[in-house]
């Protein structure tokens, strides 16, 4: 069992925080002994405007782009509008899967899920299964937010049983998805852990997330929204109660994409074991594989680059 939600919300308000990242050190070596950091190479593509067959070329073609620098999966991603329905979405899926049969497609967030179910006239799971059988093959969670209504920036499109309704169907159709939680953005520790309460809870249930990324507003998104960017003591400090908390939940990230390599290496200390994409890495945060395997050997650990749901390792 991992702290409980006052050791957590204690965690938030201590000034400890050398001694917060050794407790979370000390779970992530529990949990993952052989000292291994793994990361991916995948791309993100968005299909939003694509929505007829003559399309799906277009696509592929950014897809044969990421493969060629070494990538293994794809995650897709966009705006569902009513011609975005079940039935092409399924065709984009199998056309990739005939070019692509060894790419992972890791696609469609809970609430382009539901959408696509809207418009299809299908509930949650009828949609995720046929999806599922047209070669979707996992589920990214990273349009959560904060799970908790209450928080103003919610998205007024999905609720927080809208996210766990989409996800506890994934895993009762054996389709792992992932976690994450995006934070700074003026909510309060409690709400952060009633997100990581939700996640817990049904990571108890089903079993079904492969992994929990915490990651911060980006400066942009901040000034827009009237929030002091997260600091880097901020976020190390929220990593680390992560990997405490949610000690049901396997792999924790260390995000590359939304930290750069410096706090990135400080975090391998504070609870993570991975380091996510190097390819979604964009501007300041950009780095090279070997840039990243080098952070990685740097810390103390070996680099590993795994496939999306952490179970291959490549050797490299």
């Amino acid at each position: 069992m991992g702290i409980s939600r006052k050791e957590a919300l204690d965690c938030f308000q201590s000034d400890d925080l050398i001694g917060i990242g050794m407790e979370a050190d000390a779970v992530r070596r529990r949990l993952h002994p052989e000292g291994v950091v793994s990361y991916t190479i995948d791309g993100r593509i968005n299909y939003a405007n694509s929505a007829d067959g003559a399309d799906f070329e277009h696509i592929c073609n950014q897809i044969a782009d990421i493969v060629a620098m070494g990538g293994t999966g794809v995650m897709l991603h966009g705006e569902v509008t009513p011609a975005h329905t079940i039935a092409w979405f399924s065709s984009l899926f199998r056309t990739i899967k005939q070019r692509f049969p060894a790419l992972w497609l890791h696609s469609l967030s809970a609430c382009e899920i539901l959408a696509i179910a809207e418009h299809s006239g299908l509930t949650v799971e009828d949609a995720i299964a046929r999806l599922r059988d047209a070669g979707l093959d996992s589920i990214p969670g990273d349009d959560a937010g904060i799970l908790d209504d209450a928080v103003q920036h919610q998205s007024a499109r999905m609720t927080t049983a809208d996210w766990i309704s989409v996800h506890r169907a994934a895993h009762k159709l054996g389709t792992q998805t992932t976690a994450t939680m995006m934070f700074g953005g003026g909510e309060t520790f409690e709400h952060r852990m009633n997100h990581m309460e939700t996640v817990r809870q049904l990571q108890e249930e089903t079993g079904g997330f492969a992994s929990f990324t915490p990651w911060s507003f980006a400066s942009q998104a901040s000034a827009l929204n009237g929030f002091e960017e997260a600091t880097a003591v901020e976020y190390l400090k929220t990593l680390a109660i992560s990997r405490m908390y949610l000690n049901n939940i396997e792999n924790v990230q260390s995000s590359l994409e939304t930290q750069g390599l410096k706090v990135l290496q400080v975090g391998l200390r504070f609870g993570g074991n991975d380091v996510g994409s190097v390819l979604l890495a964009k501007g300041a945060n950009a780095a090279t594989e070997e840039q990243v395997r080098q952070v990685i050997r740097d810390a103390g650990f070996k680099p590993v680059q795994r496939d999306t749901l952490y179970r291959t390792m490549y050797l490299n």
